[in-house]
């Protein structure tokens, strides 16, 4: 019995994860696209700021619409939707020819992107026990290394061979297979336990997200997803296009980013290891402290040692740190509001994704200094790790209700 148990969160958690890698793999692509956009469309840093940003607008939309929808009609069925909006979206998109059509498509991939996320953790959190429910939706999170992680090979090898176009085609194939995978996929006990018993309207579930006993909880995990989605949209989809800044090549600058993008899978994997250990605060202030200090040191380093020391140290942490976000933020509501609870946190978050390229697409036109715009996101994630300090509760091992 417990040997099936075993497969059975195994299964979960690699079907839940392909999706996962995906989502990854698409946004890192994007962040490639936009480095060889700049050079085949023309564009300026403005509208290389834009294509980033109008990705988290949708994501902020998404993930609203499809937290407040898995409350309503079930987190598998979402699952399936969001990933069947980016993926069939992505497709198109090899076929934009102007950037105004580009842009309208990245709005409705970012809506499946953005709704998948929050709605994959919430089902994984509620399909595993309390002792080990930690540790395996930071294992999830784990996934968007590897998507990462290929789709800085996809680009490293494809783009400058065939084409931007054909690496985002190439980025699609593979979700229909997860999709396939999913459809067999049981959904969460404890929303099957609530289904049909909860009669709320979505406006009751948003207000009764900010009431007592949730307002202090909810203060901090919006200001926390802020923080923290504002710096690493910022940084990370502008990483290749700052390392040519910085001098190297469009070939040279995706081989580094390749080597930086490494360092993200021992990041989820020590936060997943430390995470029932000493909990859910201790990984998130330690590792976005780290995240912070890795930024100010990418931004102001003159040498490549200290670029790619500082950038690796930057994807260990900060992708340890979202590991540890994604585990933390269902543990804070019960089962009828917690799709609700984690889709408004992540889309107040995804605000920062939309301020964070363009800070840095405007900051860049005005001649300002990349470590001064390093800078601020340091400071960003640092008021993110005074939050969850000063406003947090540690939820290790705390039974869903």
């Amino acid at each position: 019995m417990e040997n099936s148990k075993e497969l059975s969160r195994k299964k979960l958690l690699g079907i839940a994860g392909l999706g996962w890698m995906f989502d990854a793999m698409d946004v890192g692509i994007l962040a490639f696209v936009i480095a060889a956009l700049q050079v085949e469309w023309n564009l300026t840093s403005s509208q290389m700021g834009w294509i980033g940003s109008v990705n988290s607008i949708g994501m902020a939309v998404g993930a609203l619409v499809f937290g407040l929808l898995a409350d309503k009609i079930g987190r598998k069925n979402v699952f399936i939707i969001t990933l069947l909006l980016f993926s069939i979206g992505s497709g198109i998109s090899a076929f934009a020819t102007t950037l105004s059509f580009f842009l309208l498509l990245r709005f409705f991939i970012g809506m499946g992107l953005g709704g998948e996320l929050p709605v994959a953790s919430t089902l994984v959190a509620e399909s595993v026990p309390a002792k080990e429910r930690g540790k395996i939706v930071v294992l999830l999170e784990s996934f968007w290394a590897g998507g990462w992680l290929l789709a800085a090979l996809i680009s490293y090898f494809v783009i400058p061979n065939f084409g931007w176009q054909a690496a985002l085609l190439l980025s699609t194939l593979p979700a229909f297979y997860a999709l396939y995978l999913r459809l067999k996929l049981p959904d969460s006990p404890r929303f099957q336990a609530v289904k049909g018993k909860d009669n709320q309207s979505f406006l009751q579930k948003m207000t009764r997200v900010w009431a007592r006993p949730y307002t202090k909880q909810t203060t901090m995990l919006w200001i926390l997803w802020f923080c923290v989605v504002f710096s690493y949209y910022g940084i990370f989809l502008w990483l290749p296009s700052v390392m040519v800044m910085k001098g190297f090549s469009l070939i040279k600058s995706f081989e580094y980013v390749l080597i930086m993008t490494l360092a993200q899978l021992p990041g989820y994997f020590s936060a997943a290891y430390l995470i029932e250990r000493m909990g859910r605060k201790f990984v998130l202030i330690t590792y976005l402290i780290g995240t912070a200090l890795s930024a100010y040191f990418f931004g102001n380093a003159e040498s490549l040692s200290l670029l790619l020391t500082s950038g690796i140290f930057l994807s260990f942490f900060n992708l340890g740190a979202w590991g540890a976000l994604y585990a933390y933020t269902p543990e804070h509501y019960p089962t009828e509001i917690r799709g609700t609870g984690s889709g408004m946190a992540a889309s107040f978050g995804r605000i920062g994704g939309i301020l964070g390229p363009l800070t840095v697409g405007y900051l860049v036109a005005q001649n300002v200094d990349i470590g001064t715009i390093f800078f601020i996101f340091c400071v960003a994630i640092l008021i993110g790790a005074l939050a969850v300090f000063t406003l947090g509760e540690e939820t290790k091992q705390r039974e869903l209700v």
